[in-house]
């Protein structure tokens, strides 16, 4: 019995509720999501952020699984494509998922990249300062990193338009090492 009603209550949010709490939820919260210095706060403006789609031409030269970093206000972006979707996401050992804002979530829905059947429920998810606030699990079909792609990825879709995006142990538990040359401003994901 048990059984039954949680495959009609997923079947439900995947079908119905899930198009719907990415608008509202996106529209009506503003919460933070990933490290302190990444998510917003209402002491601190919202830090400026890459534009997520990385622009035809102006990918970072990725050799082998050797992937460039761009600093921005302290904090590290790399190259990383969703589902086919280039995007810069900040570099985060400490998110223990990938996070994606509801607004690019909305975004891979409406391209045909995120559909209903990739949502696997409700997740609280508590940050850097210990706040929980609600996110969507779902699950990514592939992720891009350098030359290495990875398949059905654990993700967050947070509350939030502006949550930032983020590169977390969902992805980076699945490279056997990780290197950082900040000399050269390269990742080197083995």
């Amino acid at each position: 019995m048990r059984k039954i009603f949680t495959q009609d209550l997923l079947l439900q949010l995947r079908h119905i509720v899930f198009p719907a709490i990415l608008f509202l939820i996106g529209i009506g919260y503003n919460g933070c999501s990933g490290c302190s210095k990444s998510g917003t706060s209402s002491r601190y403006p919202p830090p400026k952020k890459p534009s997520p789609v990385v622009p035809a031409g102006n990918v970072p030269d990725t050799t082998g699984n050797i992937v460039k970093m761009i600093k921005q206000d302290g904090v590290y972006h790399i190259p990383v494509s969703i589902n086919g979707v280039s995007m810069y996401f900040i570099f985060d050992t400490g998110a223990g998922y990938i996070s994606i804002s509801s607004a690019e979530a909305e975004s891979l829905y409406r391209q045909g990249k995120l559909t209903p059947e990739d949502v696997v429920g409700k997740a609280n998810l508590m940050d850097a300062n210990g706040d929980v606030s609600v996110g969507i699990m779902i699950i990514l079909r592939e992720v891009q990193i350098g030359n290495k792609v990875l398949h059905d990825v654990q993700a967050t879709v947070m509350a939030n338009l502006n949550a930032p995006l983020l590169v977390g142990q969902s992805a980076l538990e699945k490279f056997g090492r990780i290197s950082i040359d900040y000399e050269k401003g390269e990742i080197s994901f083995e």
